[in-house]
C-alpha cells in the first residue's frame, strides 16, 4: 500500500494544504517519512488524515466559485466501527460545505472495503448541498454492493459511466463537468 500515491497532477492547480479556506491548510506531509498505516501496512506519506485510522484522504481539487470539489480516498471506510463518515463529514464536509462548496467528487478506486451502519451522516451530507451532488467515481463493485446495502447510494451517485470513468485524464473542471452532466442526466 506505502506506493499507491494520491493523484498529484492538479497539484499546479490546487493544493490544500496552501488554501487558507481548506481543512487541511498547512497541513504537512512527507516527501519520504513513512507515519501512518492502515492495519500495520504503511501508506504514502502524502495522504491526509481525517482522524480515522483506517480512511485516509487526499483533497485534490477545490473551486469555491463554481462550488466543487475532488476528494480521493484510501483505505476501508469502516462506519461500524471507526465511524468514517462521522469523521469525514466534521472534519472536512462540514468546513467545505461552510466555504459554499455543493458539489463533491469522491475518488473511491483505493476504498478497499466498506463497513456499514445507520446513513444519518450521509442524510445529512445530501442535506447541505441544496441542489449539488455528491458523486462516487471509480468505486470497486463489492464496495458499491456494501454501500447499497446500508443505503449510502440515497445521497451518493454511483453506477453506470461513474463506475470505470477515467477520471485522471480530465482536467479537474472538465471532469466536474462531466459528473454533472451524467447526474443531470439521470434526474431528468
Amino acid at each position: 500500500m506505502h506506493t499507491i500515491e494520491p493523484h498529484y497532477n492538479w497539484i499546479d492547480q490546487y493544493s490544500a494544504s496552501e488554501d487558507p479556506r481548506s481543512p487541511l491548510f498547512e497541513a504537512e506531509n512527507s516527501l519520504d517519512t513513512f507515519t501512518n498505516t492502515i492495519y500495520g501496512y504503511y501508506i504514502h506519506p502524502q495522504w491526509d488524515s481525517l482522524d480515522s485510522e483506517t480512511l485516509f484522504l487526499k483533497i485534490l481539487f477545490v473551486d469555491y466559485d463554481e462550488a466543487i470539489a475532488i476528494i480521493e480516498f484510501i483505505g476501508e471506510w469502516n462506519d461500524a466501527i471507526e465511524n468514517d463518515v462521522m469523521h469525514l463529514k466534521r472534519n472536512i464536509v462540514d468546513v467545505l460545505v461552510h466555504e459554499g462548496i455543493r458539489k463533491f467528487i469522491l475518488v473511491g478506486e483505493n476504498v478497499f472495503n466498506f463497513h456499514g451502519s445507520d446513513d444519518s451522516y450521509y442524510e445529512e451530507w445530501f442535506e447541505d448541498v441544496e441542489d449539488g451532488w455528491i458523486a462516487g467515481v471509480n468505486f470497486q463493485e463489492h464496495v458499491i454492493r456494501e454501500m447499497r446495502q446500508f443505503n449510502v447510494d440515497n445521497y451518493v451517485n454511483f453506477g453506470g459511466q461513474l463506475d470505470e470513468m477515467p477520471w485522471r485524464t480530465y482536467e479537474p473542471r472538465k471532469l466536474v463537468k462531466l459528473v454533472d452532466k451524467l447526474i443531470s442526466h439521470r434526474l431528468g
